[in-house]
């Protein structure tokens, strides 16, 4: 948003009680009150005065460096994280504490989200998507959990993702095994079936009402049953390729960053840090570079 002193109008009053908060912005009305020097910015900020609840604003409550002391960090923030700079790198180049990385890269992610969901409401359902998740964790390894985005092949733009807790599985000594029983009887065990349902309503969202949708995948069990619930026709095309770099799914790129860098920070939350990677990997993924076009070969139609 353009927060220019000279051209900014507020869109909306952002006092969430109020009812101009959201809808009847015709008949908003609201009256500037003078501005403030900022110091950071070295610039005039407008305050404004909502005529409905009386709260006052600033343009600057609109802007994505609101409430930062060092707005000029985030402008350079994206691009060295989508270039796979550590987190400690960058606040060393930058300057910084880490933890005002850890924060910024959380707000970026946000707003990407926010920008994604804005953009999407007026998107025309995608007719072809590629589905293909990836693991990653929560503090430790005995708390996995996997993405699914679902990936327009032509554009690479991810047009939903969920997420699922899932158990942790593979080898393990047999310490392991009890410390994760232990874990299992203290916090609960995760369903089962999540992975199943979480692509389900992936689906059912990306399929947006579609007659008809193609959806191009791996060999995963899953997919082929959540496939079976939809109530369009689907033409499912899978491949048995590993996972390489020139993989043909489009979803894979995607996942190495998040792969690089769990979220591993021992104060968060459980739900802290997955919201944490998802607002990362959305992040990351908006600003990466198209992939190379992709053969169209290798692929086999389960119908």
């Amino acid at each position: 948003m353009n927060t220019n002193s000279n051209i900014f109008v507020p869109p909306h009053c952002p006092n969430s009680n109020c009812p101009f908060h959201s809808g009847l912005r015709q008949r908003w009305r609201f009256k500037r009150i003078g501005y403030h020097w900022s110091h950071c910015q070295k610039k005039r900020i407008p305050r404004f005065l909502c005529l409905c609840c009386r709260r006052s604003f600033s343009s600057q409550t609109f802007a994505t460096t609101y409430w930062l002391k060092k707005p000029e960090v985030l402008g350079q923030l994206v691009m060295k994280t989508v270039g796979c700079m550590a987190n400690r790198q960058i606040a060393r180049d930058l300057r910084v504490a880490p933890s005002t990385i850890d924060r910024q890269l959380a707000r970026l992610g946000r707003h990407c989200l926010l920008y994604h969901t804005q953009q999407m409401q007026a998107a025309k359902p995608a007719s072809a998507v590629v589905i293909d998740g990836f693991v990653s964790f929560e503090h430790s390894q005995f708390w996995p959990f996997h993405h699914h985005p679902a990936i327009e092949p032509g554009s690479d733009l991810i047009v939903y993702f969920t997420d699922s807790e899932v158990r942790r599985s593979g080898t393990m000594t047999d310490a392991q095994k009890r410390k994760r029983e232990r874990l299992e009887q203290q916090y609960g065990r995760p369903d089962p079936k999540a992975v199943l349902k979480d692509v389900t309503h992936l689906l059912e969202v990306v399929a947006g009402g579609q007659e008809h949708l193609t959806v191009l995948s791996d060999e995963h069990q899953a997919y082929p049953r959540a496939i079976r619930k939809l109530p369009c026709e689907v033409t499912h095309l899978v491949t048995s390729q590993g996972r390489r770099m020139h993989n043909r799914l489009p979803g894979e790129p995607g996942g190495y960053a998040a792969h690089s860098r769990p979220i591993t920070s021992g104060r968060r939350s459980l739900v802290e840090r997955r919201q944490a990677s998802a607002e990362r990997s959305v992040g990351e993924r908006a600003k990466a570079r198209r992939p190379r076009p992709r053969r169209a070969d290798g692929w086999r139609c389960e119908c």
